[in-house]
């Protein structure tokens, strides 16, 4: 991998964008479809959700605001279009569907903002640009999952928008190893930082106060 870093590096890839002062962190489709054992699009990756449970933590503690994705379509999924026709299982995430709900354990608190999407990107045919320039936000914490899937657009539009996007690399979770790794890789090689959970930390803690 470092022969890799190597030529990446050397081809002019891999600059840092580094934070700026008002970030938010959002949380992607932490629902129970991708969380608990035994569902189509389960992950298996606990390590990942509970940093996902300790970052929100941090950002709550540090007064930074937290914002939820959920996805959900009417019935047959006609609002889904050519997504929903590739991938069977988002019929998971139909309107009433138990395991489109968020689990127990990280749930959105009163008062904390919900975008609702239909498809990969948070941002795509949502509010969520338009929420984050109105409450001055220049920063977006991007956790949640899958690494490869919903992570990823969203960490690409976030970019295009404007926002400076950082993955938090232990709270974000795919399928497989090689395809987290992978993802990881090229979202900071070409259009994110990758920071750890200590970093977030240590960022939060540099923060002015309002």
């Amino acid at each position: 991998m470092s022969n890799l870093h190597d030529d990446y590096s050397s081809a002019g890839f891999g600059g840092d964008i580094g934070f700026g002062k008002r970030p938010a962190l959002i949380l992607i489709d932490v629902a129970k479809a991708y969380i608990e054992p035994g569902a189509p699009l389960y992950v298996g990756s606990e390590d990942a959700f509970q940093a996902m449970v300790r970052l929100a933590e941090l950002a709550r503690g540090s007064g930074v605001p937290v914002i939820f994705t959920r996805v959900e379509y009417m019935a047959g999924g006609a609002d889904g279009g050519l997504f929903y026709q590739k991938i069977k299982a988002l019929s998971l995430f139909d309107i009433g569907s138990r395991l489109g709900d968020f689990d127990d354990r990280l749930r959105p608190l009163e008062g904390e903002i919900v975008v609702t999407k239909q498809y990969p990107s948070a941002f795509f045919g949502t509010h969520l640009a338009s929420t984050l320039n109105m409450i001055g936000v220049d920063t977006c914490l991007l956790s949640g999952f899958s690494t490869s899937g919903c992570v990823r657009a969203s960490t690409l539009d976030a970019l295009q928008y404007g926002f400076r996007p950082i993955v938090v690399s232990e709270a974000c979770g795919d399928r497989d190893p090689k395809v987290q790794s992978a993802n990881l890789f090229d979202l900071e090689q070409k259009y994110a930082d990758l920071k750890s959970l200590s970093e977030i930390q240590d960022y939060f803690s540099q923060l002015p106060s309002d």
